[in-house]
């Protein structure tokens, strides 16, 4: 079943890059822009980070809590994060337990194989925790404004 506007964006607990637990629940009352990205350290992914990064006292000035998932590891994430300095938390769902639940694990196809990844798609959940907002076509280098002018 594929999310929607208006529903409740579904409730997760995942581990970001230092093992600590986080739990959608506990940002109620906050904007949360939830992103899922295919994969630490790939051109269009570390774009999208970066413009977020360099956005991201405007976002908290609207609101917003940052949340990035991936499918990779907590030593992967602290790397990344380590390289770009990204001021926000990275999940790692390697059990695909949060991108499955948001519809995001996939087929894809690149040169013509057939393979599950990550859809990059955004989620703004709003106070409530209901999804306000889908962006599947992210502009990894204007995504921040993606985001505001959503």
């Amino acid at each position: 079943m594929a999310l929607e506007i208006g529903t409740k964006a579904p409730e997760f607990t995942g581990k970001d890059q230092n093992g600590n637990a986080l739990s959608l629940s506990s940002f109620r009352g906050k904007k949360v822009i939830l992103y899922f990205y295919p994969k630490d350290n790939t051109p269009g992914c570390t774009a999208q980070a970066c413009n977020l990064r360099d956005n991201y006292e405007r976002l908290l000035s609207q609101g917003y809590v940052v949340l990035g998932v991936s499918a990779d590891d907590e030593k992967s994430h602290t790397k990344f994060i380590e390289k770009f300095e990204l001021p926000f938390p990275l999940l790692a769902d390697t059990d695909h337990q949060i991108v499955e639940a948001y519809g995001v694990w996939v087929e894809k196809n690149m040169y013509g194989k057939t393979y599950m990844g990550i859809a990059r798609t955004t989620f703004i959940i709003d106070e409530e925790g209901k999804i306000s907002e889908i962006i599947k076509k992210v502009d990894t280098k204007n995504h921040t404004d993606q985001i505001v002018g959503a």
